[in-house]
């Protein structure tokens, strides 16, 4: 029985089924399971490790200030740690679509009628459900692909900016960071500067304020009423007060610590400065997500 169900498995990952034949796992079941446990021995450690130190020693680790990184050191990082992004599923080509279009009970049903009517002398009954059969797939293609750029070209309207610290900025990094993030900086008068969150790397200072997405696992340096809701990582309804310091030094829970904050959760209401600790993959999120649906 399970050398079927192992060549069963084996099947549906070949040709990218499992999504139809499995159940994905919320992140309250994942931080349940075994693999949570191992999330904890190695990122709740560093979490742990970073929510302790003092802010002047842990800015020191990162090579950064209070005002943040130069934008040197931020391209410099970028190329070492590489973009802030979960990694997704690659998509689908051509042939493989039109695959997936095509096969469904009915459309292999008719194919073995059409078989069965050619080669009983049938020609005519062969050729008409051949025809219905390629329409059906055909149009299923051409929907699901229209569909699928009009769903790209929302996602390219949709772009997610985080307020970023520039320590030190000259002109020629101001022409740097036109370049790289395409963003004005024509009349910047602050180092304040709203880049796409995929850009941040550790170390980044970042600004946070009611109604921002956390872009990454930060540490906070100060805050001011912050409440956070980590609903998407803890499954509480309710939201969850943060502050610039760990209160009690005893927690082993990573999730429960007073001063870190989760890439996916939102800041509910007050501001708060943060330092990134991690991005992409390296973050809770990242990790849970790497679990869940298998990038």
């Amino acid at each position: 029985m399970k050398f079927w169900q192992r060549l069963f498995t084996a099947f549906l990952q070949r040709f990218h089924l499992m999504r139809f034949f499995g159940r994905n796992r919320s992140f309250k079941e994942l931080h349940q399971s075994s693999y949570a446990q191992e999330i904890s021995k190695n990122l709740s450690k560093r979490l742990l490790n970073a929510s302790r130190t003092q802010t002047n020693d842990l800015l020191k680790q990162f090579d950064t200030h209070l005002t943040g990184l130069t934008e040197e050191q931020a391209h410099t990082q970028q190329m070492t740690v590489g973009l802030n992004e979960v990694t997704h599923e690659k998509p689908l080509t051509w042939w493989q679509h039109l695959w997936y279009c095509y096969r469904n009970p009915f459309n292999i049903l008719l194919s073995l009628l059409a078989l069965i009517a050619f080669f009983t002398d049938d020609l005519t009954g062969s050729t008409i459900i051949s025809v219905m059969v390629i329409l059906s797939t055909l149009l299923r293609y051409w929907q699901e692909a229209k569909s699928n750029q009009a769903a790209d070209a929302l996602k390219a309207m949709v772009s997610n900016t985080a307020t970023v610290l520039r320590h030190q900025v000259s002109a020629e990094d101001l022409e740097l960071m036109h370049e790289r993030y395409g963003i004005d900086t024509k009349n910047q008068t602050t180092h304040q500067f709203e880049i796409p969150i995929q850009y941040l790397v550790p170390g980044d200072v970042i600004l946070l304020s009611a109604g921002d997405m956390i872009p990454a696992d930060c540490r906070i340096l100060s805050a001011k009423d912050l409440f956070v809701s980590q609903a998407a990582m803890t499954g509480e309804s309710m939201p969850v007060e943060k502050f610039p310091l760990q209160k009690n030094l005893e927690e082993t829970s990573a999730l429960e610590l007073d001063n870190i904050v989760f890439m996916g959760t939102n800041i509910v209401s007050g501001s708060a400065q943060a330092v990134v600790l991690s991005t992409g993959i390296q973050t809770y999120f990242g990790a849970l997500a790497h679990q869940c649906y298998g990038y």
